[in-house]
């Protein structure tokens, strides 16, 4: 922006001094316009035009107003009033079934706040990291999305709506995210997340109804930004850093710099949403914890129960997708990954054993991930009996010389996809692993090698970018593990 230079002079000086009654009745005017604005009754930023409301459940509608104002809240036939007390005020909707015909929602207090287009559907949270974050469009220099072209001109999806939590950090829990709806469109989905889009896209087909995503991810983010100090503070790695934000005076902006304190994440991105019901929550995440993959065996559990214990709706269903294979990460974190399946109940996690890319950290394949979420979703929070995962290691047991594996979710069946099984190894007790020869016998795999007469241990995929195939009758794939905990 081109800026005038400005000189002064005598004359000048005297001029400004005789305006100087005039700016200050100007300031004191805006000052009580600015004060009159903030005091207006005013919704939550949750509630808002293109919104989507929890179904099934009581909803509360809050916001800030002067005290002592009346509010009441009008939405699909019902009306509640209430009274603004300390500058906010709250009331609660009953349980509404879900409806794809859009109604307004009002708000009246010294002003009326009109909401359109609002929907009644099912609500998600989408959170993580960089492959969470990961718009559906265009990011250089990383690959394109594969497919996204022909994804995003199909999208014409009126009942599919994004909320967008700006990346923002905070040293104590705030009140509002500050984010927006969008509709998705052809025109409005390059930009939404690309997994919460496939995830919505493919939920809605097969539940048939408005489907609300809150977006709240951010890139390159440790789990213990995503978790609150109350839970943090169970933990000793953790508890003194924890005291050092809390005692903070407040980060400067640089949101790069300070993304990963602990709890800083939480407090901006998602205490704010813990107020408004949702249905479940899809997380992708970890990678930023790879190194360390003993303590996220603790760490991942403890923000599942935090977020939980947040929203207060009990286990609600909690979708993880395992870090896909990469040059980059370590097995330790899909193990720490996979351990949490005992440890969190009513969770599942998403296999990416066949879609990830060994030099790219932000595989391009996001359709199968949001898919297979999405089966997860209809298994856990709608309670279709189909199959949602991967095969998963249940137990091990010798016989002649040789390791049998047995799985979880093979009861149709382990397949290997492309040709003659691959990706196990298999040690002694002297716990020297070298390549095993690997046959599926229904569902169960038989293990041995001619150099290891007195098989103890196996491992599957057990590398930083595992060449693996081995799958289930649904087309799920297997997840890595070891049947061996070595020592951190």
């Amino acid at each position: 922006m081109n800026r005038r230079k400005t000189s002064w002079s005598a004359s000048d000086n005297l001029s400004a001094r005789r305006r100087l009654p005039l700016r200050a009745a100007w300031w004191g005017l805006t000052l009580i316009l600015a004060c009159t604005t903030r005091a207006e009754t005013k919704p939550n930023s949750l509630f808002a035009d293109h919104g989507v409301l929890q179904r099934e459940v009581r909803i509360p509608v809050w916001g800030t107003a002067p005290d002592g104002q009346k509010i009441t809240v009008s939405f699909a036939g019902q009306t509640v009033s209430t009274v603004a007390e300390n500058g906010t005020w709250k009331v609660w909707l009953q349980p509404m079934p879900a409806n794809a015909a859009p109604q307004d929602l009002i708000i009246r207090g010294d002003t009326t706040v009109a909401l359109r287009d609002v929907l009644v559907g099912d609500v998600w949270v989408a959170g993580g990291q960089s492959n969470m974050e990961r718009q559906l469009g265009p990011r250089p220099p990383q690959p394109e999305i594969i497919g996204w072209r022909e994804a995003a001109a199909a999208a014409d999806f009126p009942s599919i709506r994004e909320f967008h939590v700006p990346a923002h950090l905070a040293v104590a829990p705030t009140a509002d995210a500050g984010g927006q709806w969008a509709v998705c469109s052809p025109a409005t989905v390059p930009e939404f997340s690309a997994v919460g889009f496939f995830f919505a896209r493919a939920l809605q087909q097969a539940e048939r109804v408005p489907v609300g995503i809150l977006f709240s991810a951010v890139g390159g983010t440790t789990a213990e930004a995503w978790t609150s100090a109350v839970a943090l503070k169970t933990m000793p790695d953790f508890r003194a850093a924890v005291e050092t934000v809390e005692k903070s005076p407040g980060f400067p902006g640089d949101l790069e710099q300070h993304k990963n304190e602990p709890t800083v994440l939480f407090n901006a991105m998602i205490a704010p949403l813990q107020s408004f019901p949702v249905k479940g929550i899809i997380w992708y995440q970890g990678e930023s914890n790879c190194e360390r993959g003993r303590q996220y065996r603790d760490l991942f559990p403890l923000l599942i129960a935090d977020w939980r214990r947040g929203w207060g709706l009990g286990d609600l269903p909690f979708l993880f997708v395992q870090i896909a294979p990469s040059k980059y990460w370590t097995p330790e974190i899909r193990e720490a990954q996979l351990l949490t399946l005992k440890k969190s109940p009513n969770t599942a996690m998403i296999g990416t054993a066949d879609i990830g890319d060994a030099n790219d950290m932000h595989p391009a394949q996001k359709a199968p991930v949001g898919a297979r979420l999405a089966l997860a979703a209809r298994a856990l929070a709608y309670g279709e009996k189909i199959e949602y995962s991967g095969p998963l290691f249940a137990a091990m047991k010798r016989k002649h010389g040789k390791l049998v594996i047995s799985f979880t979710h093979a009861d149709s069946g382990l397949v290997a996809q492309g040709g003659a099984l691959k990706g196990f190894t298999i040690a002694g007790a002297d716990g020297k692993f070298v390549a095993a020869e690997a046959e599926i016998k229904g569902r169960t795999v038989v293990i041995s090698s001619a150099e290891v007469k007195a098989p103890f241990a196996v491992r599957y995929g057990w590398a930083a970018a595992p060449d693996v195939n081995l799958f289930n009758q649904a087309g799920l794939p297997a997840s890595p593990f070891r049947t061996d905990d070595a020592p951190p």
